[in-house]
């Protein structure tokens, strides 16, 4: 699937992906103005324009992307894995999504609420998730 900024000088090449979330936790709330609605690429997902990206290391292990022509948000990317949860909007001409989990469920405030039946998973869920068990 393709997709790309608002201005198109970055662009993303990656394989389809059926699936996206939905993150309500409080730093993807602040960047966004609500919550996050992503897609996860891979490491190798192909990048254009990479001159015009900016990125902001919004915590110990992750950073949030944006084009500096056109202010889009771009990715929040995982340092350990490399792994990119991507503005599920860039990709326009994709597949249609399937809206299958949300995180950070106990930071979404009660101001909205989607319909969708989907997994729900708090910062401790979603944490422990990605934390390798002690050996």
């Amino acid at each position: 699937m393709k997709g790309h900024c608002l201005c198109g000088a970055v662009t993303f090449i990656a394989p389809d992906v059926p699936q996206m979330a939905a993150c309500h936790c409080t730093m993807c709330r602040r960047w966004g103005g609500g919550p996050m609605l992503t897609v996860q690429c891979p490491p190798d997902m192909q990048i254009e324009g990479r001159a015009h990206i900016r990125a902001y290391r919004s915590s110990e292990w992750a950073e949030r992307a944006f084009c500096a022509t056109c202010g889009s948000h771009l990715y929040y990317r995982v340092l350990p894995d490399g792994e990119y949860a991507v503005p599920a909007g860039l990709f326009q001409d994709g597949p249609e999504f399937r809206f299958h989990e949300q995180i950070f469920i106990d930071q979404k405030p009660a101001s909205y609420e989607f319909a969708n039946e989907t997994a729900k998973l708090t910062g401790a869920e979603v944490f422990a998730k990605f934390t390798p068990p002690s050996p």
